[in-house]
Protein backbone atom coordinates (compact mmCIF):
# COMPACT_ATOMS: atom_id res chain seq x y z
CA UNK A 1 0.00 0.00 0.00
CA UNK A 2 0.96 3.42 -1.02
CA UNK A 3 2.03 6.12 1.37
CA UNK A 4 0.44 9.79 2.01
CA UNK A 5 3.18 12.65 1.66
CA UNK A 6 2.35 13.14 5.61
CA UNK A 7 3.24 9.89 5.65
CA UNK A 8 6.76 10.12 3.88
CA UNK A 9 7.60 12.97 6.02
CA UNK A 10 6.29 11.68 9.40
CA UNK A 11 8.17 8.11 9.12
CA UNK A 12 11.45 9.58 8.15
CA UNK A 13 11.62 11.39 11.06
CA UNK A 14 10.65 9.20 13.48
CA UNK A 15 13.47 8.76 16.15
CA UNK A 16 11.99 6.06 18.38
CA UNK A 17 8.57 5.38 18.93
CA UNK A 18 6.88 4.62 22.90
CA UNK A 19 4.70 1.37 22.40
CA UNK A 20 1.36 2.17 23.04
CA UNK A 21 2.54 5.90 23.16
CA UNK A 22 3.96 9.14 21.20
CA UNK A 23 6.29 9.36 18.75
CA UNK A 24 9.76 11.01 19.55
CA UNK A 25 9.96 13.03 16.22
CA UNK A 26 13.19 14.89 15.07
CA UNK A 27 12.78 18.65 14.12
CA UNK A 28 14.15 20.20 10.94
CA UNK A 29 13.28 24.22 11.83
CA UNK A 30 12.33 25.47 14.78
CA UNK A 31 10.57 29.10 15.08
CA UNK A 32 10.43 30.64 18.22
CA UNK A 33 8.80 34.37 19.19
CA UNK A 34 8.72 36.25 22.20
CA UNK A 35 5.30 35.17 24.08
CA UNK A 36 5.92 31.46 24.17
CA UNK A 37 9.64 31.18 24.57
CA UNK A 38 10.87 32.66 28.51
CA UNK A 39 9.53 29.91 30.09
CA UNK A 40 11.35 27.53 28.28
CA UNK A 41 14.50 28.92 27.91
CA UNK A 42 14.35 29.34 31.83
CA UNK A 43 13.53 25.83 31.93
CA UNK A 44 16.95 25.37 30.39
CA UNK A 45 19.15 27.61 32.53
CA UNK A 46 16.99 25.53 35.58
CA UNK A 47 18.36 21.95 34.83
CA UNK A 48 21.57 23.53 33.29
CA UNK A 49 20.91 22.53 29.93
CA UNK A 50 22.64 24.26 26.00
CA UNK A 51 20.27 24.32 23.29
CA UNK A 52 21.08 21.15 21.63
CA UNK A 53 21.43 22.45 17.96
CA UNK A 54 21.38 26.03 17.89
CA UNK A 55 21.70 26.13 14.25
CA UNK A 56 17.99 24.97 13.65
CA UNK A 57 16.77 27.61 15.39
CA UNK A 58 15.61 31.17 14.32
CA UNK A 59 14.05 33.80 17.19
CA UNK A 60 11.65 36.47 15.68
CA UNK A 61 9.36 38.54 17.74
CA UNK A 62 6.25 39.61 16.21
CA UNK A 63 3.33 39.30 18.48
CA UNK A 64 4.21 42.46 20.75
CA UNK A 65 6.07 44.98 18.20
CA UNK A 66 4.03 48.05 17.45
CA UNK A 67 4.02 49.05 13.88
CA UNK A 68 4.42 52.56 14.48
CA UNK A 69 7.89 54.18 15.32
CA UNK A 70 10.07 50.96 15.71
CA UNK A 71 13.11 52.76 15.65
CA UNK A 72 11.98 53.95 19.70
CA UNK A 73 11.36 51.93 22.86
CA UNK A 74 8.37 50.09 22.69
CA UNK A 75 6.08 51.71 25.63
CA UNK A 76 4.17 49.14 26.90
CA UNK A 77 6.31 47.72 29.85
CA UNK A 78 5.18 43.98 29.25
CA UNK A 79 5.73 44.43 25.83
CA UNK A 80 8.80 45.84 25.39
CA UNK A 81 10.08 43.08 28.42
CA UNK A 82 9.03 40.32 26.47
CA UNK A 83 10.91 41.56 22.96
CA UNK A 84 13.54 42.26 25.38
CA UNK A 85 13.84 38.71 26.80
CA UNK A 86 13.53 36.89 23.35
CA UNK A 87 16.48 39.19 22.79
CA UNK A 88 18.64 37.92 25.32
CA UNK A 89 17.72 34.47 25.56
CA UNK A 90 18.92 34.83 21.26
CA UNK A 91 22.38 35.74 22.32
CA UNK A 92 23.06 33.61 25.38
CA UNK A 93 22.23 30.48 23.74
CA UNK A 94 23.73 31.47 20.66
CA UNK A 95 20.66 31.60 18.44
CA UNK A 96 19.89 33.58 15.10
CA UNK A 97 17.99 36.44 15.51
CA UNK A 98 15.78 38.32 13.42
CA UNK A 99 14.47 41.26 16.23
CA UNK A 100 13.04 44.27 15.74
CA UNK A 101 15.22 46.84 13.60
CA UNK A 102 16.47 43.59 11.72
CA UNK A 103 15.71 43.90 7.67
CA UNK A 104 14.42 40.23 8.26
CA UNK A 105 12.35 40.87 10.99
CA UNK A 106 7.81 40.39 10.76
CA UNK A 107 6.10 37.94 11.34
CA UNK A 108 7.21 34.45 11.28
CA UNK A 109 5.05 32.60 9.51
CA UNK A 110 5.70 35.24 6.73
CA UNK A 111 9.51 35.29 7.16
CA UNK A 112 10.37 31.58 7.39
CA UNK A 113 8.65 30.79 4.05
CA UNK A 114 9.78 34.24 1.96
CA UNK A 115 13.45 33.83 3.28
CA UNK A 116 13.76 30.19 2.25
CA UNK A 117 13.95 28.79 5.95
CA UNK A 118 10.84 26.93 5.48
CA UNK A 119 11.60 23.86 2.35
CA UNK A 120 9.32 20.79 1.52
CA UNK A 121 10.18 17.66 3.37
CA UNK A 122 10.98 19.87 6.87
CA UNK A 123 9.49 18.90 10.14
CA UNK A 124 8.54 22.63 11.37
CA UNK A 125 7.24 23.43 14.74
CA UNK A 126 7.02 27.02 16.66
CA UNK A 127 5.08 27.93 19.88
CA UNK A 128 2.06 29.35 17.97
CA UNK A 129 -1.06 27.27 16.55
CA UNK A 130 -0.58 29.36 13.15
CA UNK A 131 2.58 27.11 12.51
CA UNK A 132 0.60 25.30 9.94
CA UNK A 133 0.84 27.90 7.47
CA UNK A 134 4.57 26.22 6.44
CA UNK A 135 2.89 23.19 5.72
CA UNK A 136 2.10 25.03 2.30
CA UNK A 137 5.85 24.11 1.17
CA UNK A 138 5.26 20.50 1.15
CA UNK A 139 6.62 20.29 5.32
CA UNK A 140 4.99 18.74 8.30
CA UNK A 141 4.74 21.48 10.45
CA UNK A 142 2.61 22.42 13.58
CA UNK A 143 2.21 24.27 16.73
CA UNK A 144 3.89 23.27 19.95
CA UNK A 145 3.19 24.22 23.66
CA UNK A 146 6.04 26.14 25.89
CA UNK A 147 6.61 22.76 27.87
CA UNK A 148 7.64 21.21 24.13
CA UNK A 149 9.58 24.59 22.93
CA UNK A 150 11.81 23.75 25.77
CA UNK A 151 11.70 20.27 24.79
CA UNK A 152 12.97 20.77 20.92
CA UNK A 153 15.66 23.64 22.23
CA UNK A 154 17.05 20.76 24.50
CA UNK A 155 16.60 17.80 22.14
CA UNK A 156 15.35 18.47 19.01
CA UNK A 157 12.78 16.39 19.09
CA UNK A 158 9.40 16.50 20.17
CA UNK A 159 7.05 13.93 21.37
CA UNK A 160 3.77 13.76 19.26
CA UNK A 161 0.56 11.18 18.88
CA UNK A 162 0.52 10.80 14.95
CA UNK A 163 -2.69 11.98 13.73
CA UNK A 164 -4.67 10.73 11.38
CA UNK A 165 -4.72 11.32 7.96
CA UNK A 166 -7.23 13.43 6.24
CA UNK A 167 -7.15 14.85 2.61
CA UNK A 168 -9.76 17.61 0.73
CA UNK A 169 -10.03 17.83 -2.43
CA UNK A 170 -11.22 21.13 -4.17
CA UNK A 171 -11.92 20.30 -7.91
CA UNK A 172 -12.50 23.25 -10.45
CA UNK A 173 -11.73 26.67 -10.59
CA UNK A 174 -12.23 29.49 -8.63
CA UNK A 175 -14.21 32.32 -9.91
CA UNK A 176 -13.02 35.80 -10.23
CA UNK A 177 -12.72 37.45 -6.99
CA UNK A 178 -12.79 34.16 -5.08
CA UNK A 179 -9.83 32.95 -3.38
CA UNK A 180 -7.39 31.52 -0.72
CA UNK A 181 -8.95 33.11 2.18
CA UNK A 182 -12.90 32.02 0.56
CA UNK A 183 -11.94 28.60 0.00
CA UNK A 184 -10.64 28.10 3.48
CA UNK A 185 -13.41 29.78 5.10
CA UNK A 186 -16.07 27.99 2.69
CA UNK A 187 -14.55 24.29 4.04
CA UNK A 188 -14.35 25.61 7.84
CA UNK A 189 -18.35 26.59 7.20
CA UNK A 190 -19.10 23.65 6.02
CA UNK A 191 -16.55 20.76 7.67
CA UNK A 192 -17.02 22.75 11.85
CA UNK A 193 -14.44 24.35 14.07
CA UNK A 194 -14.09 20.83 15.12
CA UNK A 195 -14.07 18.86 11.74
CA UNK A 196 -10.75 18.20 11.19
CA UNK A 197 -9.56 17.19 14.78
CA UNK A 198 -7.48 14.10 14.99
CA UNK A 199 -6.08 14.58 11.61
CA UNK A 200 -3.22 16.43 9.45
CA UNK A 201 -4.77 17.65 6.21
CA UNK A 202 -3.13 17.25 2.97
CA UNK A 203 -5.07 20.03 0.32
CA UNK A 204 -5.33 18.48 -3.39
CA UNK A 205 -7.48 18.78 -6.56
CA UNK A 206 -7.64 21.37 -9.03
CA UNK A 207 -8.38 24.23 -7.56
CA UNK A 208 -5.73 23.98 -5.02
CA UNK A 209 -2.18 23.20 -7.40
CA UNK A 210 -3.55 26.53 -9.42
CA UNK A 211 -3.16 28.72 -5.98
CA UNK A 212 -0.18 30.57 -6.08
CA UNK A 213 2.04 29.97 -3.03
CA UNK A 214 1.04 32.74 -1.06
CA UNK A 215 -2.38 31.48 -1.35
CA UNK A 216 -1.20 27.83 -0.40
CA UNK A 217 0.14 29.51 3.06
CA UNK A 218 -2.66 31.25 3.81
CA UNK A 219 -4.73 27.77 3.29
CA UNK A 220 -2.90 26.02 5.37
CA UNK A 221 -2.60 28.73 7.51
CA UNK A 222 -6.62 28.68 8.27
CA UNK A 223 -6.15 24.74 8.67
CA UNK A 224 -6.01 24.75 12.51
CA UNK A 225 -9.12 26.66 12.81
CA UNK A 226 -11.09 23.70 11.44
CA UNK A 227 -9.29 21.57 14.42
CA UNK A 228 -6.76 20.09 12.49
CA UNK A 229 -3.31 19.55 13.77
CA UNK A 230 -2.07 20.87 10.78
CA UNK A 231 -2.03 20.96 6.99
CA UNK A 232 -0.22 20.74 3.68
CA UNK A 233 0.36 20.80 -0.37
CA UNK A 234 2.70 18.24 -2.08
CA UNK A 235 5.46 20.82 -3.29
CA UNK A 236 5.44 21.37 -7.22
CA UNK A 237 7.07 24.00 -9.74
CA UNK A 238 4.89 26.61 -7.84
CA UNK A 239 6.70 25.95 -5.03
CA UNK A 240 9.96 25.39 -6.32
CA UNK A 241 10.25 28.71 -9.03
CA UNK A 242 9.03 30.76 -5.49
CA UNK A 243 11.93 28.90 -3.39
CA UNK A 244 14.76 29.63 -5.82
CA UNK A 245 16.77 32.08 -5.10
CA UNK A 246 15.71 32.48 -1.46
CA UNK A 247 18.41 33.30 0.96
CA UNK A 248 18.41 30.35 2.78
CA UNK A 249 17.38 27.90 0.01
CA UNK A 250 20.05 25.61 -1.66
CA UNK A 251 22.28 26.79 -4.30
CA UNK A 252 23.93 25.14 -7.22
CA UNK A 253 24.17 21.66 -7.12
CA UNK A 254 22.30 21.40 -3.54
CA UNK A 255 19.47 22.80 -5.53
CA UNK A 256 19.29 20.42 -8.10
CA UNK A 257 19.67 17.28 -5.45
CA UNK A 258 16.79 19.09 -3.26
CA UNK A 259 14.61 19.41 -6.20
CA UNK A 260 14.96 15.89 -7.09
CA UNK A 261 14.02 14.71 -3.54
CA UNK A 262 11.14 17.36 -3.35
CA UNK A 263 9.65 15.59 -6.86
CA UNK A 264 9.38 12.38 -4.85
CA UNK A 265 6.99 14.44 -1.99
CA UNK A 266 3.97 13.55 -2.84
CA UNK A 267 1.17 10.96 -1.49
CA UNK A 268 1.16 7.74 -3.99
CA UNK A 269 -1.66 6.79 -5.95
CA UNK A 270 -2.84 3.75 -3.74
CA UNK A 271 -2.20 5.47 -0.77
CA UNK A 272 -5.33 5.32 1.81
CA UNK A 273 -6.39 8.62 3.88
CA UNK A 274 -8.70 8.04 7.21
CA UNK A 275 -10.86 10.59 5.71
CA UNK A 276 -11.43 12.43 2.64
CA UNK A 277 -13.56 15.21 1.57
CA UNK A 278 -14.16 16.80 -1.88
CA UNK A 279 -15.55 19.95 -2.84
CA UNK A 280 -16.46 22.54 -6.22
CA UNK A 281 -14.50 25.39 -5.96
CA UNK A 282 -17.55 26.97 -8.18
CA UNK A 283 -20.15 26.77 -5.17
CA UNK A 284 -17.85 29.21 -3.77
CA UNK A 285 -18.26 33.08 -3.57
CA UNK A 286 -16.23 35.81 -1.47
CA UNK A 287 -16.85 35.05 1.90
CA UNK A 288 -17.82 36.81 5.19
CA UNK A 289 -18.39 35.72 8.79
CA UNK A 290 -20.94 36.62 11.05
CA UNK A 291 -20.25 35.14 14.61
CA UNK A 292 -17.76 34.46 17.00
CA UNK A 293 -15.86 31.00 15.67
CA UNK A 294 -14.15 31.38 11.72
CA UNK A 295 -16.58 28.31 11.41
CA UNK A 296 -19.61 30.71 11.27
CA UNK A 297 -19.66 31.96 7.82
CA UNK A 298 -21.12 32.41 4.67
CA UNK A 299 -21.07 33.83 1.26
CA UNK A 300 -21.10 37.30 1.29
CA UNK A 301 -24.50 37.43 -0.97
CA UNK A 302 -26.47 35.02 1.27
CA UNK A 303 -28.12 35.81 4.56
CA UNK A 304 -27.05 34.86 7.98
CA UNK A 305 -28.63 31.45 9.04
CA UNK A 306 -31.88 31.16 11.25
CA UNK A 307 -32.76 29.59 14.58
CA UNK A 308 -34.06 26.23 12.77
CA UNK A 309 -30.89 25.73 10.19
CA UNK A 310 -28.72 25.37 13.54
CA UNK A 311 -27.63 22.06 14.91
CA UNK A 312 -29.95 21.82 18.13
CA UNK A 313 -26.63 21.76 20.54
CA UNK A 314 -24.84 24.32 19.17
CA UNK A 315 -27.92 26.98 19.65
CA UNK A 316 -27.47 28.71 22.79
CA UNK A 317 -23.89 29.46 21.74
CA UNK A 318 -25.11 30.31 18.70
CA UNK A 319 -27.31 32.97 20.14
CA UNK A 320 -24.72 34.26 22.16
CA UNK A 321 -22.20 34.43 19.26
CA UNK A 322 -24.73 36.99 17.47
CA UNK A 323 -25.83 39.18 20.43
CA UNK A 324 -22.08 39.38 21.00
CA UNK A 325 -21.96 40.59 17.30
CA UNK A 326 -25.13 42.66 17.41
CA UNK A 327 -26.49 40.70 14.27
CA UNK A 328 -30.46 38.53 13.93
CA UNK A 329 -31.09 35.54 12.55
CA UNK A 330 -32.04 35.69 8.30
CA UNK A 331 -29.83 39.32 7.99
CA UNK A 332 -28.20 39.94 4.97
CA UNK A 333 -24.68 40.86 5.81
CA UNK A 334 -24.03 43.71 2.82
CA UNK A 335 -24.51 46.64 3.86
CA UNK A 336 -23.46 46.56 7.23
CA UNK A 337 -21.87 49.32 8.43
CA UNK A 338 -17.97 48.42 9.83
CA UNK A 339 -15.57 50.99 11.46
CA UNK A 340 -12.21 49.85 10.75
CA UNK A 341 -10.59 47.64 8.29
CA UNK A 342 -7.27 45.65 8.98
CA UNK A 343 -5.09 43.87 6.17
CA UNK A 344 -2.01 42.04 7.06
CA UNK A 345 -1.31 39.30 10.10
CA UNK A 346 0.21 35.62 8.72
CA UNK A 347 -3.00 34.88 7.36
CA UNK A 348 -2.67 38.03 4.29
CA UNK A 349 0.00 39.94 4.94
CA UNK A 350 1.78 38.82 1.81
CA UNK A 351 2.56 40.75 -1.05
CA UNK A 352 -0.13 39.01 -3.24
CA UNK A 353 -2.52 40.27 -0.53
CA UNK A 354 -1.34 44.00 -0.93
CA UNK A 355 -1.32 44.18 -4.80
CA UNK A 356 -5.22 42.81 -4.24
CA UNK A 357 -6.00 45.66 -2.12
CA UNK A 358 -4.61 47.98 -3.97
CA UNK A 359 -5.94 47.22 -7.13
CA UNK A 360 -9.34 47.35 -5.89
CA UNK A 361 -8.73 50.91 -4.35
CA UNK A 362 -6.92 52.23 -7.00
CA UNK A 363 -8.81 55.03 -8.19
CA UNK A 364 -10.83 54.95 -5.29
CA UNK A 365 -10.93 56.97 -2.01
CA UNK A 366 -10.84 55.33 1.75
CA UNK A 367 -14.26 55.90 3.47
CA UNK A 368 -14.60 58.55 5.75
CA UNK A 369 -16.05 56.15 8.20
CA UNK A 370 -13.35 53.86 7.90
CA UNK A 371 -9.86 53.60 9.96
CA UNK A 372 -7.62 51.01 8.50
CA UNK A 373 -4.75 49.40 9.74
CA UNK A 374 -2.62 47.88 6.84
CA UNK A 375 0.51 46.06 8.02
CA UNK A 376 2.88 44.00 5.35
CA UNK A 377 3.90 40.65 7.21
CA UNK A 378 7.52 41.50 6.49
CA UNK A 379 9.97 44.18 5.90
CA UNK A 380 10.67 42.60 2.40
CA UNK A 381 7.00 42.47 1.79
CA UNK A 382 7.09 46.36 2.75
CA UNK A 383 9.83 47.28 0.63
CA UNK A 384 8.24 44.90 -2.35
CA UNK A 385 5.02 47.35 -1.73
CA UNK A 386 7.45 50.40 -2.19
CA UNK A 387 9.29 49.10 -5.34
CA UNK A 388 5.65 47.95 -7.20
CA UNK A 389 4.30 51.76 -6.63
CA UNK A 390 1.84 49.63 -4.43
CA UNK A 391 2.50 52.53 -1.69
CA UNK A 392 1.95 55.38 -4.06
CA UNK A 393 -1.47 53.82 -4.81
CA UNK A 394 -2.77 53.37 -1.54
CA UNK A 395 -1.41 57.06 -0.54
CA UNK A 396 -3.47 58.54 -3.41
CA UNK A 397 -6.40 55.98 -1.82
CA UNK A 398 -5.74 57.64 1.62
CA UNK A 399 -4.52 54.56 2.75
CA UNK A 400 -1.04 54.59 4.92
CA UNK A 401 1.18 51.54 4.97
CA UNK A 402 2.35 50.94 8.88
CA UNK A 403 5.54 48.70 9.96
CA UNK A 404 5.79 44.85 10.09
CA UNK A 405 4.29 42.98 12.81
CA UNK A 406 1.14 40.57 13.59
CA UNK A 407 -0.90 43.97 14.59
CA UNK A 408 -4.68 43.83 14.96
CA UNK A 409 -4.52 40.47 14.54
CA UNK A 410 -4.67 39.73 17.91
CA UNK A 411 -4.89 42.38 21.39
CA UNK A 412 -0.76 41.88 22.44
CA UNK A 413 0.64 45.31 20.66
CA UNK A 414 -0.82 48.83 20.59
CA UNK A 415 -3.34 47.88 17.44
CA UNK A 416 -6.46 47.14 19.25
CA UNK A 417 -10.12 47.31 17.82
CA UNK A 418 -12.04 49.69 20.45
CA UNK A 419 -15.14 47.87 22.15
CA UNK A 420 -18.50 47.71 20.37
CA UNK A 421 -16.55 48.50 16.85
CA UNK A 422 -16.89 46.17 13.65
CA UNK A 423 -13.57 45.35 11.81
CA UNK A 424 -13.03 43.46 8.40
CA UNK A 425 -9.63 41.65 9.05
CA UNK A 426 -7.83 39.31 7.25
CA UNK A 427 -6.55 37.57 10.24
CA UNK A 428 -7.53 34.07 11.18
CA UNK A 429 -10.04 34.34 14.21
CA UNK A 430 -12.80 36.32 15.36
CA UNK A 431 -13.08 34.62 18.96
CA UNK A 432 -14.54 37.34 21.83
CA UNK A 433 -11.97 40.14 22.44
CA UNK A 434 -9.78 38.27 19.77
CA UNK A 435 -9.07 42.14 18.73
CA UNK A 436 -9.34 44.17 21.81
CA UNK A 437 -11.71 43.72 24.81
CA UNK A 438 -15.58 43.92 23.28
CA UNK A 439 -14.18 44.18 19.39
CA UNK A 440 -16.36 42.86 16.42
CA UNK A 441 -14.39 41.17 13.89
CA UNK A 442 -15.64 40.30 10.32
CA UNK A 443 -13.11 37.75 8.86
CA UNK A 444 -12.69 38.45 5.14
CA UNK A 445 -10.75 38.32 2.59
CA UNK A 446 -8.08 41.04 1.33
CA UNK A 447 -10.53 42.06 -1.59
CA UNK A 448 -13.65 42.19 0.38
CA UNK A 449 -11.56 43.89 2.86
CA UNK A 450 -10.72 46.35 0.38
CA UNK A 451 -13.99 47.00 -0.59
CA UNK A 452 -15.56 47.74 2.80
CA UNK A 453 -12.59 50.18 3.14
CA UNK A 454 -13.92 52.23 0.07
CA UNK A 455 -17.82 51.97 0.68
CA UNK A 456 -17.83 51.84 4.27
CA UNK A 457 -19.66 48.92 4.87
CA UNK A 458 -19.95 45.10 3.69
CA UNK A 459 -19.37 45.02 0.19
CA UNK A 460 -19.38 42.45 -2.58
CA UNK A 461 -15.76 43.14 -4.47
CA UNK A 462 -17.49 41.55 -7.49
CA UNK A 463 -19.98 43.98 -8.23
Amino acid sequence: MGKTLFDKIWDKHVVTTVEGGPTQLYIDRHYCHEVTSPQAFQGLRDRNLKVMRPAKTYCIPDHNIPTKHQDQPIADQVSRNQVETLTKNANEFGLSLFGLGHPKNGVIHVVGPENGLTLPGMTIVCGDSHTSTHGAMGAVAFGIGTSEVEMVLASQCVLQAKPKRMRINVEGNLAASVTAKDMALYIISRITTGGATGYFVEYAGQAVRNLSMEGRLTLCNLTIEMGARGGMVAPDETTFTYLKGRDFAPKGKDWDEAVTYWQTLKSDSDAIFDKEITFNAADIEPMVTYGTNPGMGMGISGIIPTIDQVDAASRISYAKSLEYMGFKPGEKMLGKQVDYVFLGSCTNGRIEDFRAFAAYVKGKKKASNITAWLVPGSWAVAAQCQAEGLVDILNEAGFELRQPGCSACLAMNDDKIPAGKYAVSTSNRNFEGRQGPGARTILASPLVAAAAAVYGCITDPRL
